[in-house]
């Protein structure tokens, strides 16, 4: 996982939401989880935002939406919320 800006925003690329994108709150805290991919790509990209406007993104791209939800799940089970909170 990287931390940057969305790499997408302000250009002209199209990109295509996945369903599995949602905002949810833990610990008093809230992450909006991006799942979405562009126009030309198969793979997905993830990135999560916390509540200050941080933007983490993930430098792995992910073959199915259901692994890119499941990586998300797995850094907040692992690393806790705190890591997004930087």
């Amino acid at each position: 996982m990287a931390t940057q800006a969305n790499i997408y925003a302000g250009n002209d690329i199209e990109h295509i939401q996945n369903p599995y994108s949602r905002t949810f709150t833990r610990a008093g805290h809230t992450l909006k989880v991006d799942i979405y991919r562009l126009e030309e790509e198969i793979d997905w990209l993830l990135e999560v935002v916390n509540d200050e406007g941080t933007s983490h993104v993930w430098d792995d791209r992910f073959a199915t939406d259901q692994a890119a939800l499941d990586a998300v799940h797995e850094a907040i089970d692992e690393e806790g919320i705190t890591a997004f909170l930087d």
